[in-house]
């Protein structure tokens, strides 16, 4: 299959998997009907959950158990995807605020504070964070697997990863930094997430050791490659193209790869860090093919 059809059929997969795993307005905790009191706050969720993406994570997951010819069961994959999505969207609802880095477009839409408010937009980011732990426990895989899996995305997802990343992010505004903290920067930002989606999946999945460092030799490299784009397009790309602000970084006064290793520079590292992801799929063969043509996506992509 052409990897563009790969991509769409799981972007699909998951945009019908989101809203099901999202749950309705409903309330075990109350007595009463919580309904029409959490209609917003689910709408605004829905909002910022379902507003498309390229899904690179949930295909991450995907195309993780196809690496390994996993005998699984398409709902668990599903869940899995639908958890690091939730954890990816909830992020995404925060870093826009204006504490943060204060956008006024995700996706080519007004993002979630803007749309609604911002109060509304912290509580939408709380509550997509919790279900996403709420997938995994429910999980119908042995409980020390499970246990595992809570364990790798709350570690990927918390101070030590993506929040921490963004914590050193907040302070490197009108900072000049050395090539080393901005790449610690981003191995936690953006990073650890990725990582953490084929290991999530690995761990499903019943992958041997081996596998796993293999697989997360090839995380590691992609997750950085694909913050060297980011940053590449910020000069190159254009608003529509990119669905948010072009030159936002810039304006800012953010530290990027370019800015460190001029334009050229970085794409010359984003070459490597493909290379080196390649190279850690060699014991997957043809089943590695996808996970091969998503570092190549993700160093050519327009946005």
């Amino acid at each position: 299959m052409p990897f563009d059809a790969y991509l769409q059929q799981c972007q699909q997969r998951l945009q019908t998997a989101l809203p099901n795993r999202l749950d309705q307005p409903y309330s075990e905790f109350s007595d009463h009907n919580a309904n029409e009191h959490l209609a917003r706050l689910f709408e605004a969720s829905h909002y910022s959950l379902m507003n498309g993406g390229k899904r690179v994570r949930a295909t991450l997951v995907y195309a993780t158990a196809q690496a390994l010819q996993a005998d699984i069961d398409d709902t668990v994959l599903d869940s899995i995807a639908c958890a690091i999505e939730l954890i990816h969207a909830y992020s995404l609802v925060h870093d826009d605020l204006p504490a943060m880095d204060d956008d006024d477009l995700r996706r080519g839409k007004p993002t979630c504070h803007i749309a609604y408010d911002e109060a509304t937009a912290i509580l939408v980011g709380d509550g997509l964070q919790s279900r996403a732990f709420e997938l995994i426990a429910e999980l119908q895989l042995p409980a020390q697997r499970c246990l595992a899996m809570v364990k790798q995305m709350a570690a990927a997802s918390g101070p030590r990863g993506m929040v921490g990343g963004q914590a050193i992010d907040l302070a490197s505004v009108n900072r000049t930094l050395d090539l080393h903290t901005l790449q610690t920067m981003h191995q936690l930002k953006t990073g650890a997430l990725i990582r953490a989606a084929i290991g999530l999946s690995a761990l499903a999945c019943g992958a041997s050791t081996q596998q796993q460092q293999h697989l997360d030799t090839y995380g590691k490299a992609i997750g950085l490659a694909f913050q060297v784009q980011d940053d590449i397009l910020d000069i190159e790309g254009d608003t529509a193209t990119l669905g948010k602000t072009q030159g936002a970084d810039v304006s800012l006064n953010k530290p990027t790869f370019p800015s460190l290793l001029g334009l050229d520079g970085a794409k010359d590292l984003a070459r490597q860090l493909h290379t080196q992801a390649v190279a850690a799929l060699d014991g997957f063969g043809s089943h590695g093919d996808a996970l091969h043509q998503l570092s190549n996506y993700i160093i050519e992509r327009q946005h």
